[in-house]
């Protein structure tokens, strides 16, 4: 999956800390950390199986 860069531009009297905030929204709606943490460190074949199997354990049980 590739991740688009994500971009703010800052209006003329806006404040660079309301800029700051609305950058880490984007990031969290457009999942770069949630990726960058998901390559961050290998997982093995085995462990990468364990987590499929527990979300799939974990959406069982919320449709019920």
């Amino acid at each position: 999956m590739k991740v688009k860069m994500t971009e703010v531009r800052i209006g003329k009297n806006e404040s660079l800390d309301s800029a700051l905030r609305r950058f880490k929204k984007q990031c969290q709606r457009s999942v770069i950390l949630a990726e960058f943490k998901r390559h961050a460190h290998y997982a093995t074949p085995s462990v990468r199986r364990k987590k499929k199997a527990a979300a799939a354990r974990r959406k069982n049980r919320r449709q019920y």
